[in-house]
């Protein structure tokens, strides 16, 4: 009896290796798997060139607010996946800079430069080395991020794999191991180069594509000086993948079926256009090239649910102030986080980040009413951009191409009569919010100067709501900027940034962020126009995308893995 006892020992103790070495065996040919796709989908990749934006908001320690805004930097580019983190500015005055700049010596030992191909960088894992020859593996578990199901892994750099390899943590998703998130940063900072800590997501596309969409990094006390320290939280964000194609694609992909009855192939009417009707028509020529230009650009999201939501708004301002305007009134909505806002002939443009931080309705309103009295007074669009040639210009010049901004008189006739389109609408009792919106911003001019300057139109004017106030009351005199917050109060002058829109990054589409209410517990629970990181809600979908993508409040950790080129921050 004991001798079998004693088997049975051996036996078990014997199979424990075995055990030990086939769970090895699996994790490794997982691994084999995530490093074989993350190869496949760096090579996919480059057939894309992605609108690049980035926003980084340095910060100051507040006693009782916490981190504030105290200065902020603001890149917007198109990318060239095909030479690696390249990228193209829309504008010379914030130019990206060399890709793979290293200072050699340090001129100014006071001031630094933040290097957008760094946070470009961002999007990969690591850009020439993602191998177990370069890295250690160590399963962790499973997690859900959304509705994906994913393996969690940490990821150490090797000895030998040598500098700017990625440290931290990967998420798989667990079908065709896909990396959908990364979270930590590349080693080897110097003095007078950093990289960054970074949270890294990608949203499904299309089958086999996870394209990288949201990049959020968050950096505190960098010492790039004897005596200084560098703080800060940056979005980054890309889109258009599909841009300029998506529209072409569908249309030929329609199915043409022959009519069974004759095609009536006249105009209702025969009579010629009056000379009125002649000019109204060429005005929309120039107003509908200069929009499909912007949407073909990326700059300028396709027609959809967010443009309702502000067609609504107006549609309530003519009907109560008894407008019949014709051709009808449109809206779109900008694809950048620049706080702006501009008529182009009877559309109505407004930033998708302008929509993200207005608080309410009444707020929106106030601000579509100042452009709705552009229309109303007639303001009409520069008609030279209804010669299609004026719309063939290279992309990269599109800011100084274009431009919509009105004159100090044309800005304050809008202002006198959008207050009067307010005291007429539906929110004529509602126009506390956009006072405290208006002072809030006031009160961020310094800190935030970027954001609130606008690529195309003029900057958000701060007359617009007081003036709106005064004439809804019947009082002509200026309205005094409300008293400041008590700490007690709950009331929400302005929203983070993202807090309203979500947008697919394979073909700009935009719709409403369905979000739950969330208690405020204090003043800095607030966060006015301020950069918060992402949590996306991944799913698979019916069509296989994905377009959750809610900013939200949190922390993020560091971790292990890549091979970078560039770092994010050169000292100069």
């Amino acid at each position: 009896m004991r001798f079998w006892k004693m088997l049975g020992i051996v036996l078990i103790f014997g199979l424990m290796p075995l055990r030990a070495s086939a769970q090895a065996s699996d994790v490794d040919r997982m691994v084999e798997r995530i490093v074989a796709q993350e190869k496949a989908e760096m090579q996919m990749l480059r057939q894309y060139s992605p609108l690049v934006e980035t926003y980084i908001q340095l910060l100051r320690l507040d006693p009782t607010l916490g981190p504030q805004p105290a200065g902020d930097k603001y890149f917007l580019g198109k990318a060239q996946l095909a030479r690696g983190v390249a990228l193209e500015s829309f504008s010379d005055e914030q130019a990206a800079g060399p890709v793979r700049r290293k200072v050699d010596r340090v001129t100014d030992m006071f001031s630094f430069e933040f290097l957008p191909g760094g946070f470009l960088q961002m999007i990969y894992v690591d850009l020439n080395g993602f191998s177990q020859q370069n890295y250690r593996f160590d399963y962790v578990r499973r997690e859900f991020l959304g509705d994906v199901r994913c393996l969690v892994f940490d990821v150490t750099p090797k000895a030998s794999a040598g500098k700017g390899r990625f440290m931290g943590r990967i998420w798989v998703e667990d079908q065709d191991f896909h990396i959908v998130r990364f979270n930590g940063a590349y080693n080897g900072s110097s003095r007078t180069d950093f990289y960054f800590h970074f949270d890294s997501w990608r949203i499904l596309a299309g089958p086999q594509q996870w394209l990288p969409a949201y990049v959020y990094s968050e950096e505190g006390q960098v010492k790039y000086a004897v005596t200084r320290k560098l703080t800060f939280k940056s979005q980054t964000r890309l889109w258009g993948y599909n841009v300029g194609r998506a529209k072409q694609e569908q249309e030929l992909g329609k199915i043409m079926v022959e009519a069974s009855l004759p095609v009536k192939d006249q105009a209702e009417s025969d009579s010629d256009y009056s000379p009125l009707e002649a000019q109204r028509l060429w005005d929309l020529q120039a107003e509908d090239n200069v929009l499909d230009r912007m949407e073909g650009l990326g700059l300028l999201a396709p027609r959809g649910e967010v443009d309702k939501v502000l067609e609504t708004v107006v549609n309530n301002l003519e009907v109560t102030n008894n407008l019949n305007i014709e051709p009808d009134v449109r809206c779109r909505v900008l694809t950048t986080s620049t706080l702006e806002s501009f008529a182009v002939g009877n559309t109505i443009v407004v930033s998708r980040g302008l929509i993200d931080v207005l608080p309410d309705e009444a707020s929106l309103a106030t601000l579509l009413a100042h452009e709705l009295a552009h229309i109303v007074l007639g303001h009409r669009i520069d008609t030279q951009y209804a010669f299609f040639d004026r719309m063939l210009f290279d992309e990269k010049d599109t800011f100084h191409h274009f431009g919509f901004r009105r004159t100090p008189e044309e800005e304050e006739a809008a202002a006198t009569k959008g207050a009067e389109l307010l005291k007429n609408s539906p929110y004529k009792d509602q126009l506390a919010t956009p006072l405290l919106f208006i002072q809030a911003l006031q009160n961020r001019v310094k800190e935030i100067p970027n954001l609130i300057s606008p690529h195309l139109g003029d900057p958000l004017p701060d007359n617009w709501a007081a003036n709106a106030s005064a004439t809804a009351s019947g009082d002509s005199t200026p309205v005094a900027a409300p008293a400041p917050a008590n700490p007690q109060d709950k009331s929400i002058a302005a929203l983070p940034l993202g807090g309203r829109v979500k947008m697919d990054p394979w073909n700009d589409e935009l719709t409403m962020l369905k979000t739950k209410p969330v208690a405020i517990m204090s003043e800095r629970d607030k966060m006015p126009f301020e950069v918060t990181p992402f949590i996306p809600h991944l799913t698979r979908g019916d069509q296989m995308r994905s377009v959750e993508a809610a900013p939200a409040v949190g922390t993020q950790s560091s971790a292990n893995v890549g091979d970078v080129s560039d770092s994010s921050v050169s000292q100069k």
